[in-house]
């Protein structure tokens, strides 16, 4: 049986892919699909709603989702402002905790990056970002950022998995580690802007892959 966060992931993946744009997920359906029960469908459908890629709409149940490249473009320039002020506030603000907890996350991020697994260093890109965002102190914005890296969780998957996207990832990870160590804080919250803004080649990428995601996502593990 399909566990559940990859369960979740696989079907995220198919809705971004297109494979059941504007068409209602029946959750029997689903469930023979993924070889499940329909009760991970339906918390992976609950999940996926939370995040803007599903709407449970009146007698039609839930239905898929997605963005057209306007939306996406949008939604990453306000998330590349967001997570600018998230290392600016952090740049001013961090204490020792929070220089013990980047520099960890940054460590991880390396393990992955060497081992080239573009998905174990997403969620390890998160965590990295996470720790921005907490070095902030302003747990408002980091609701905000929470309920936005929701909403772009799968591009921003798809777009480490362009050439080199990782390793590039990485090194700028560095550089905005030391911005942020020397409270430069209007240096971090460039170097975060750019690191998250996905435009010119890098949005082309995105869009591209868009169109060729890996057919091993509707596997039965």
């Amino acid at each position: 049986m399909v566990q559940r966060s990859k369960l979740r992931d696989a079907l995220e993946e198919e809705i971004v892919n297109g494979v059941f744009g504007g068409v209602s997920l029946d959750e029997q359906e689903l469930a023979r699909r993924y070889g499940t029960s329909r009760t991970p469908i339906r918390e992976a459908l609950m999940q996926l709603s939370a995040a803007g890629l599903v709407e449970m709409r009146p007698r039609r149940g839930a239905v898929a989702v997605v963005p057209d490249a306007q939306r996406l473009m949008e939604m990453f320039e306000v998330a590349a402002e967001m997570e600018g002020m998230a290392a600016r506030l952090a740049a001013r603000r961090w204490t020792d905790g929070d220089r013990r907890d980047l520099l960890a996350a940054h460590a991880d991020c390396r393990a992955k990056a060497e081992a080239g697994d573009a998905d174990a260093y997403y969620y390890e890109n998160e965590i990295f970002h996470e720790a921005i965002a907490a070095a902030s102190h302003s747990g408002f914005l980091q609701e905000q950022l929470t309920a936005l890296r929701r909403r772009l969780k799968p591009y921003r998957r798809l777009q480490l998995r362009t050439h080199n996207r990782i390793g590039a990832s990485y090194a700028e990870h560095g550089a905005i580690l030391a911005a942020i160590f020397e409270r430069d804080a209007e240096e971090a919250e460039r170097l975060v802007r750019e690191h998250v803004l996905v435009q010119g080649d890098r949005f082309a990428d995105l869009v591209a892959s868009l169109e060729d995601l890996p057919a091993a996502a509707t596997r039965k593990a």
